[in-house]
C-alpha cells in the first residue's frame, strides 16, 4: 500500500510545494534587500516616511498562505515589490521638486564714495637728482711725500681736522732760513739807520757832502725794504710748513683716500687727496617742461587756480615709493630754457639729518605749484587708467553704473586728485567691480575702506587714504 504523497498526485503536490518554497525564499530575499536599500537612503526614509516593517509583515503573511496559493506567491510578492519600487520612485520625484523662483534676483551691493569738491594743493611730480650742499676737494698745496693718513674713510670730519701729513722737513728748513735772512736784514737796517742818524748833524754843519748824506739815506731805506722782504719770506715759509699738514676745509663726510702713505704729491699739479661733502642739507635739482610752466601761467591768469607764492613746499619721494618725512623748500626756478631738452631747471633745498639722501641719488619731487578750488580726492582703485584716458564708474539715479572720463591732477597720500569730470553729490564706485554686470543695476552702499559696516562713510572730499588705513 502506497504511503500518502507517494503517488502521482502526491509527487506533483510535493513538487509544487518545493517550487513555491524556493520562490518564496527568493522573493523574500529580494524584498528584504530592496527594503534595506530603501531604508539606507535618508531622503526616502525622512521625506517619504518609508516603513520597512510593512514589507516584512507582508512577506511573513505570504509565507503563511495556504498550499494551494503557494505556487502563485512568487508572482504576488514580485508584483508587490515592483509596485513598492514604483511608489518610492514617484515619491522621490515628488520630494525632489522645488518651487520656481519668483521675481528677479536682488541688485548686488557695491561700495561708493560721494563726490564733495574742496580746495586742494595740486602737486606736480618731477624727476630730480640729489646734490651735496657743499663739496670740497682736498688737494695738495705743497710738494712732498705723504707720511700719514689721519682719518677714517667714510667718516664725518670737522673743519680744521688733520687729514694727511706731508713730510715737513724741507719746509721747516726753509722757514729757518727765512728767519735768518730776516735777522740779517734787521742788522743791516740798524747799521744803515745809525749811519744816517750820525750824518744828519754833520750835514747841517756842512761837514759832509750832500752826496754822502744821500747815500746814507738810501742805504737806510734799502735796509728797511730788506726787512719787509725777509718778513714776507718768513710768512711764506711758515705757510708752506703749515700746508704740509693737510686739514679739512669744511665739515662733512669724507670719502675714500685717493692717495696712500708714501705717495708723492705735487703742488703744481694740485694732486687731489680726498673729497668732503656736506649732506646734512642737500640740494635737489629738478627739470620741468616749459609747457607745464606755460599752463600754470594760463591757469593763474584765468583764475582757475592760484599761486602758492614763494614758500612752495617740496616733498621727496624715494625709489621704493616712500615719502621723506621732512619737507624741503623750492629755492628758485631758472629763467633759461635748455635748448636741447626744452626744460627749465628748478632747485630745492631739503633737510637731510639722517643721511637718507645721498649725492647723485635719483628721486622724485612733489612740488605744489598751484591750488585748485574744486578738486576731489578718490582712492586709486576707483580710477581705471588706460593709454587713451582715465575713467571712473558713476552710479546713476536708476542704479546703473556708467563710465565717466575724468582729468587727473597728481596724487596726495596715495589718492588721485580729480580736477574735472565729476559733479558734487555723484556716487563713484570704489569696491565690488566684479559684481557689476553689463546693463545691470547695483545697490550703492557707503564704502568704508575695509572698515566695519557700522563705521561712518568717508566722502570723497576727505582724504580717502585715511579710510583705507
Amino acid at each position: 500500500m502506497a504511503r500518502p504523497g507517494t503517488g502521482v498526485g502526491g509527487e506533483g503536490a510535493g513538487r509544487s510545494r518545493r517550487v513555491a518554497g524556493q520562490s518564496s525564499v527568493r522573493s523574500e530575499r529580494l524584498c528584504t534587500s530592496f527594503t534595506r536599500v530603501a531604508w539606507r537612503v535618508p531622503v526616502l526614509r525622512r521625506t517619504c516616511n518609508f516603513q520597512a516593517d510593512a514589507s516584512v509583515l507582508r512577506i511573513e503573511e505570504t509565507n503563511r498562505m495556504p498550499t494551494l496559493l503557494a505556487a502563485r506567491a512568487p508572482r504576488l510578492i514580485t508584483g508587490t515589490a515592483s509596485a513598492l519600487a514604483a511608489a518610492l520612485a514617484l515619491a522621490l520625484a515628488a520630494c525632489g521638486d522645488k518651487p520656481a523662483p519668483s521675481g528677479p534676483p536682488p541688485a548686488p551691493e557695491v561700495g561708493v564714495v560721494t563726490v564733495a569738491p574742496r580746495a586742494l594743493d595740486v602737486p606736480t611730480e618731477l624727476p630730480g637728482r640729489v646734490e651735496a650742499a657743499r663739496v670740497a676737494q682736498v688737494r695738495a698745496r705743497v710738494t712732498g711725500i705723504v707720511q700719514k693718513r689721519l682719518f677714517a674713510e667714510g667718516s664725518d670730519v670737522k673743519a680744521g681736522e688733520t687729514l694727511f701729513q706731508i713730510d715737513p722737513a724741507p719746509y721747516r728748513a726753509a722757514l729757518d732760513s727765512a728767519k735768518a735772512a730776516l735777522a740779517k736784514a734787521t742788522a743791516n737796517e740798524q747799521q744803515a739807520t745809525g749811519l744816517l742818524n750820525r750824518y744828519k748833524p754833520l750835514r747841517e754843519a756842512n761837514a759832509i757832502s750832500q752826496q754822502d748824506f744821500v747815500n746814507a739815506t738810501s742805504a737806510a731805506a734799502q735796509a728797511g725794504a730788506d726787512i719787509a722782504a725777509a718778513r714776507a719770506a718768513v710768512q711764506t715759509a711758515q705757510l708752506n710748513l703749515d700746508y704740509a699738514t693737510v686739514t679739512a676745509p669744511i665739515s662733512g663726510r669724507i670719502g675714500q683716500a685717493l692717495v696712500t702713505e708714501g705717495a708723492l704729491v705735487s703742488a703744481s699739479e694740485a694732486t687731489q687727496l680726498a673729497l668732503i661733502q656736506q649732506v646734512d642739507q642737500v640740494y635737489v635739482n629738478f627739470s620741468q617742461p616749459v609747457s607745464d610752466i606755460t599752463r600754470l601761467r594760463k591757469a593763474f591768469a584765468s583764475g582757475k587756480s592760484r599761486s602758492l607764492g614763494l614758500a612752495i613746499p617740496v616733498r621727496i619721494v624715494l625709489d621704493d615709493g616712500s615719502v621723506l618725512p621732512q619737507a624741503g623748500k623750492l629755492l628758485f626756478s631758472d629763467l633759461t630754457v635748455d635748448q636741447t631738452s626744452g626744460q627749465v631747471n628748478l632747485r630745492a633745498k631739503v633737510p637731510n639729518p639722517d643721511g637718507a639722501l645721498m649725492p647723485g641719488m635719483y628721486v622724485r619731487g612733489r612740488i605744489a605749484q598751484e591750488q585748485v578750488g574744486a578738486a576731489v580726492l578718490l582712492p586709486q582703485q576707483a580710477v581705471q587708467r588706460t593709454t587713451q584716458n582715465d575713467t571712473v564708474l558713476v552710479v546713476g539715479a536708476d542704479g546703473k553704473p556708467s563710465v565717466r572720463v575724468v582729468k587727473l591732477g597728481g596724487n596726495e597720500n596715495g589718492d588721485w586728485i580729480i580736477l574735472d569730470g565729476l559733479k558734487p553729490g555723484e556716487q563713484v564706485v570704489v569696491d565690488g567691480f566684479q559684481k557689476i554686470r553689463p546693463g545691470g543695476s547695483v545697490k550703492p552702499v557707503p564704502w568704508n575702506g575695509g572698515a566695519p559696516a557700522s563705521a561712518p562713510a568717508v566722502p570723497a572730499s576727505a582724504p580717502a587714504s585715511a579710510a583705507s588705513r
